[in-house]
């Protein structure tokens, strides 16, 4: 259903609808990189309608999608020894993304995305964002960065600065699950930074469900139940604001 194309200086993933598209969407990978199971979310959102770009936001930083499926499968390992022992390289694979230069130029190519997708027939400027972990986090920064996105679907991703909140135009659809204590602590904040700066947002928090709960290719961490709810809620969401 997919295939790669380019967009200036990386790669996207693009998977298309038969018929005709109701709107575009973009699919944000998670901090693995555009691995199988992100490619495999971007032809599921297709299947459902929609002309899909998944961006490689990571290739440039040094996670490719090789590297970043061999990261995922160590951390998804049952063997807490192998986990362990693999923290230093995992750490030094994602140092990259810490920088504030890499954020500005990872919303710079996100703007890239949107404007390729926004040329692709049938879309009609009907354009939403989703984004899983990392990709979560640059759901909400596109959404702040670029009045074109009409809606946003971050899955346990962390929120943008109160200032940038105020960019947030389009209605958004905040997932997480109850056992991520890191966002879930600082859920009661971003509730009220979210409704002071006047932001149109659901949050749905799922019981029994931690970090990367919808990730099928991480048997540590997918919760069934929470991730078969959470796609249909996701897809009544886009076919209100973007289909």
């Amino acid at each position: 259903m997919g295939e790669f194309i380019e967009i200036d200086d990386f790669q996207v993933w693009r998977a298309t609808p038969e018929g005709s598209p109701r709107g575009g969407l973009i699919v944000n990978h998670e901090i693995w990189g555009l691995v199988g199971h992100a490619r495999d979310v971007a032809d599921r959102f297709a299947a459902q309608g929609y002309v899909v770009y998944a961006p490689d936001l990571l290739s440039n930083a040094g996670t490719t999608p090789e590297i970043g499926e061999e990261l995922q499968e160590i951390m998804g390992s049952p063997d807490e020894q192998r986990r362990s022992d693999a923290q230093p390289r995992l750490r030094a694979a994602f140092a990259p993304v810490q920088n504030q230069e890499f954020g500005a130029a990872t919303v710079a190519r996100l703007e890239k995305v949107v404007d390729a997708l926004e040329q692709e027939p049938g879309v009609d400027g009907r354009i939403g964002v989703i984004g899983f972990c990392f990709g979560g986090s640059f759901a909400f920064a596109l959404a702040a960065a670029d009045s074109r996105i009409k809606a946003a679907v971050p899955f346990y991703g962390s929120p943008p600065s109160p200032e940038q909140m105020k960019q947030i135009s389009c209605p958004v659809l905040a997932i997480y699950g109850e056992q991520d204590e890191h966002l879930i602590d600082a859920l009661p904040t971003v509730r009220q930074q979210m409704a002071e700066a006047g932001v149109d947002v659901t949050f749905k928090v799922y019981e029994n469900a931690g970090h990367a709960f919808f990730n099928d290719q991480n048997p540590r961490q997918h919760e069934a139940n929470a991730a078969a709810d959470a796609w249909k809620l996701t897809l009544d969401f886009l076919a209100e604001h973007v289909g």
